[in-house]
């Protein structure tokens, strides 16, 4: 039992060194005790001075577990409490859930009949089992669709994690694949049991077998809880059903156990995360004593009483309040645009504006729930020149099948991309590369690239595809047609050939496939569209030397991947009902999460917050929708934040009536015709981003170097470059 005294005078753990709040939290006696720890409220500094505080007391490093969800986070925390303590903090066993559990079965799975010298499969050897197992159940093989060993795994893996049947995950999210849920049991089986016979364990394995260890095995269980006398656990409001288990397993000789975490930063369920782990913690542990960190070290103060507002709605939560002794601070703002264009547009207008005032560009982040709710920003900062990285989902540009769907309308706009008709030409069956070069190199030496592929003599085997492309470049060519008319089109085509391509996840990558066929119902002409779908920087060349005061790029993150993080100016983008939360969120533990999922957004923001929506949306149907703000905003007190709103038919308005301007609603540019202009050294041209520049040489087929005057030599491809030619 710990002494119930303070720590000498001496001591680092002391209160001029942490808040009252760290303070108990850190000096803590024996028995069970819960940290609520707000956003930015210093947890981890809470950790690290009790880790100090056990050592000064006595307590031997070997009796100390600490259990973290990376390895970064432990070694950080155990570096930092052997700077604060006399004694090293090397024989305190602290690390991930996973590591730790591969070191106590290596020791103690001789209780439950495991060899001392089992080994650890990654995710690569697991799927490479998989494999195995599918051909030698005759599930693989010529004209068999049988799901990827990738979404097998998955399943299998989500299974264990959730705590749920294989099949209720099969008809909650990948319905189309429910006929196969025989052979996924068939699998699992034989995967389980080839584990088994060749001393194998995987990363989930490792979880439910240390739970079995201490749940099945008394003399193990009691030898490892006599063994850990204090447990410490980071982001318990993570932790799924067997972390939760085998944390109260660990500690049931003695109940020494401090789990910190926040229930209102509970937003992977998705990943099985529990948040009824943290909730349910003082039933598990009778006389569980209760802290909260509530001072905050990382906003302002208007922004911290607007978190405060957003999460004091919660049905189920541990009720604080953060607070910080930082004085002044600007109030939130809440901005509705007129559209996606607008808010957009006003999105990057304000990052604009604060670059200019001196915010480095990866002191700014752009949040929205999903990965495709940012593709209308994608488009507005690729057109202004604007370089970001987006974190959660991929950009715009670079998912296969939005490539794909992409090609048909760059070849409309301009018929010589090769690279467009080689991705086009490779979905037909039985078409490779070299029929694909051959094609190619037909069309891209004539004036009119379609007619030359029309007289084209495909191969028996390949001419209906074949025909049927040709089917859809003429109907595509028919007068009237608008871009969305255009690209329903293209999807009559290309779906078949989707669903074959990506059989594993078609319904999910359909999603994206239809926030497409949304956005380009916003255009008036395809040129606009094509344009603003470029968004990937020109190549440069190699002898351009790396700026010294490169400081980084706009940062644009789904919420799940910004947890943790935090910057200056924050942006939480698409606050629209039925986008955040999301149409199909269900009242209860669903609608809650997503509330959740707001305030980590809004906590993530240090001086700057705005957060955003659309009034109007297209629909997947290409309907225009009228929104309003989201039903966790309208629940939040007006008087916390700065309403600002673009009226319909002028400019962005501030409650004082200033006008900021006003995106147009429907693009519109006149065509480029820069890859069928031949361009020559010496010629002088002009870039809409790089400004005026000189034709150094044309090192490839449409590409050009250019000497710009201001950006030094870059290499653009001619297919997606405007340029003009000035002498």
């Amino acid at each position: 039992m710990l002494p119930d005294t303070a720590p000498p005078e001496h001591s680092p753990v002391s209160r001029k060194a942490l808040n009252e709040a760290q303070y108990a939290a850190a000096t803590h006696g024996s028995g069970p005790i819960l940290v609520i720890a707000g956003a930015g409220s210093g947890k981890t500094r809470t950790l690290v001075y009790r880790m100090a505080y056990l050592l000064e007391q006595g307590v031997t490093p070997e009796s100390i577990m600490l259990l973290t969800f990376t390895r970064r986070a432990a070694q950080e925390m155990l570096y930092r409490a052997t700077q604060l303590s006399s004694q090293s903090c090397r024989r305190v066993i602290g690390g991930t859930f996973h590591a730790t559990a591969n070191m106590l079965l290596h020791q103690y799975g001789q209780h439950l009949g495991f060899p001392p010298g089992f080994t650890i499969i990654d995710r690569g050897d697991a799927e490479g089992i998989i494999n195995l197992i599918k051909s030698s159940l005759g599930l693989t093989g010529a004209g068999k669709r049988f799901p990827s060993k990738r979404v097998i795994m998955n399943l299998i893996s989500g299974a264990v994690n959730k705590s749920r049947p294989l099949e209720e995950l099969v008809f909650e999210n990948q319905v189309h694949l429910s006929e196969f849920i025989n052979d996924f049991h068939a699998i699992r089986d034989h995967y389980n049991q080839f584990k088994l016979d060749h001393g194998l364990m995987d990363y989930d394995d490792l979880l439910v077998n240390w739970q079995r260890l201490l749940a099945e095995s008394e003399e193990a269980g009691a030898l490892i809880s006599d063994r850990f006398q204090y447990i410490l656990v980071d982001e318990y409001q993570d932790t799924n059903l067997i972390q939760a288990e085998i944390v109260r397993l660990l500690a049931r000789n003695h109940d020494n156990v401090m789990v910190v975490g926040d229930d209102a930063q509970s937003i992977y369920s998705f990943r099985g995360a529990d948040f009824y782990n943290i909730m349910r913690f003082p039933k598990q542990f009778p006389g569980t004593s209760i802290i909260k960190l509530e001072q905050n070290y990382r906003s302002t103060q208007p922004i911290l009483s607007l978190t405060n507002s957003i999460i004091e709605q919660a049905e189920e939560k541990f009720t604080k309040s953060l607070f910080t002794t930082q004085e002044g601070g600007d109030p939130p703002e809440v901005f509705s645009g007129a559209n996606e264009a607008a808010e957009a547009r006003f999105v990057v207008d304000s990052i604009v504006k604060f670059q200019d005032q001196g915010t480095p560009k990866n002191e700014i982040a752009v949040l929205f729930r999903s990965g495709f709710h940012s593709y209308k920003l994608e488009m507005e900062l690729g057109s202004r020149g604007l370089e970001f990285e987006k974190r959660g989902g991929l950009k715009l540009t670079e998912s296969a099948h939005i490539k794909d769907a992409l090609s048909f309308l760059r070849i409309l706009v301009n018929p010589w991309d090769n690279m467009s008709w080689n991705r086009i030409l490779l979905q037909l069956d039985k078409v490779g590369p070299k029929t694909a070069q051959k094609i190619l190199a037909k069309v891209s030496e004539n004036d009119d690239p379609l007619g030359t592929l029309a007289a084209y003599k495909p191969a028996p085997g390949w001419k209906q595809g074949f025909t049927r492309l040709l089917e859809l470049l003429t109907g595509l060519q028919a007068a009237g047609l608008t871009p969305g008319a255009q690209f329903d089109l293209i999807l009559d085509y290309y779906n078949p050939i989707f669903e074959k391509i990506y059989a594993d996840d078609y319904p999910k990558r359909r999603k994206e496939l239809d926030q497409i066929r949304a956005l380009i119902g916003g255009y008036g002409d395809l040129q606009s569209f094509v344009d603003d779908t470029a968004l990937d920087p020109p190549e440069t060349g190699g002898n351009e030397p790396e700026s010294p005061s490169e400081e980084g790029k706009i940062i644009l993150s789904t919420i799940h991947s910004a947890k943790g993080l935090e910057w200056d100016v924050v942006f939480v983008i698409g606050l629209a009902e039925g986008r955040f939360p999301h149409q199909n969120a269900t009242p209860g533990e669903q609608w809650e999460e997503e509330r959740r999922l707001l305030y980590v957004a809004a906590t993530r923001a240090s001086k700057h917050l705005f957060l955003t929506y659309p009034r109007q949306i297209f629909t997947t149907d290409r309907k225009l929708r009228h929104t309003v703000m989201s039903p966790f905003l309208r629940e939040i007190n007006p008087g916390l934040y700065y309403q600002r709103e673009q009226k319909p038919t002028t400019g962005y308005f501030t409650s004082g009536g200033q006008d900021l301007g006003l995106p147009d609603p429907v693009r519109t540019r006149k065509k480029t015709i820069s890859a069928r202009i031949e361009y020559l050294p010496g010629m002088s041209v002009l870039h809409p981003l790089f400004g005026p520049g000189t034709v150094k040489s044309v090192p490839g087929p449409r590409r050009v170097e250019i000497a710009f005057d201001r950006h030094g030599n870059k290499i653009l491809h001619l297919d997606y470059t405007k340029l003009e030619i000035i002498s």
